[in-house]
């Protein structure tokens, strides 16, 4: 790797973590929000958004960004927004495939299917799951997001706390995406088109576990790779349903249940894999 590779990686890094600028200062400011001026009212509209959260969570996150479902994860680390929303939002999320697409005259007509198909998905998946919770699952408690770190001080406002918690999670962000875009580049395309099982009906299943790496690089290969001929619909469908951007490695920094985590991340990746797997004995 010479001089010119590593500034591009490093370039890609610096930019996919800027993206999520506006979304995570607006998820911590209204996390610090929650935590001053905790009224039964303003919980009660943030929190799940009521019935409608996976709807919308679905909706916001067909977007093309991967700013919003790193928000989603902190205002569920915060518990402010529930399980199937936040699912929903993972499910729905859209980021640098459908620019790609677009750009290529064979992948526009994969756009509204694919664009549809994650947030059928995202919408099933997050009310299914928002019922099991509200039967089977316990509420989830706000907790200060400040009490580890003292960054609030009295009389400080909302402002100061929400810029930290900011420019703390977009260091980690940063070095993340370094470090899986130097990854991405040394394996390179045909390794990982060789590890997705090429015509192989557990293409799915492979594809939902790449797409779980948190980085919007991995989305822009597997989207490559199916224009390529090398992975099919269901696969592409699965690896992007399970993509979630940033949304997976800030859940696992933010939220403190590590089983918690680990139920989500699981979900997630059945579900993408599943969703995959029958789109492609389909069609």
């Amino acid at each position: 790797m010479d001089l010119h590779e590593l500034l591009h990686i490093l370039e890609h890094a610096l930019t996919d973590s800027l993206k999520a600028v506006p979304f995570l200062f607006l998820a911590y400011l209204l996390m610090e929000a929650a935590e001053r001026y905790q009224s039964a009212k303003m919980e009660k509209a943030i929190s799940g958004l009521g019935k409608a959260g996976p709807l919308v969570g679905a909706a916001l996150g067909c977007i093309p960004q991967c700013g919003f479902s790193a928000s989603a994860s902190n205002l569920y680390a915060a518990g402010l927004v529930s399980r199937g929303t936040l699912l929903a939002v993972f499910l729905a999320t859209s980021d640098e495939a459908l620019p790609i697409l677009l750009g290529v005259s064979t992948g526009r007509g994969m756009i509204l299917p694919l664009l549809l198909a994650k947030v059928v998905i995202g919408i099933v998946a997050g009310y299914a799951v928002d019922f099991a919770m509200h039967r089977w699952g316990r509420p989830r408690e706000l907790f200060d997001l400040c009490e580890d770190c003292g960054c609030e001080e009295e009389g400080a406002g909302i402002l100061k706390p929400a810029l930290w918690h900011t420019g703390h999670i977009l260091l980690y962000i940063f070095l993340l995406n370094l470090g899986l875009g130097l990854a991405v580049h040394l394996l390179g395309e045909e390794v990982l088109g060789a590890i997705l099982l090429k015509d192989s009906f557990l293409q799915p299943f492979v594809a939902a576990l790449v797409g779980l790496i948190p980085n919007c690089a991995v989305s822009v290969l597997l989207t490559q790779l199916y224009l390529a001929g090398t992975v099919s619909f269901g696969a592409l469908l699965a690896g992007l349903c399970s993509g979630a951007g940033l949304g997976v490695a800030v859940l696992i920094k933010m939220n403190r249940s590590k089983r918690e985590n680990g139920q989500i991340v699981l979900t997630l990746y059945l579900i993408a894999a599943l969703c995959g797997l029958a789109v492609q004995l389909l069609f």
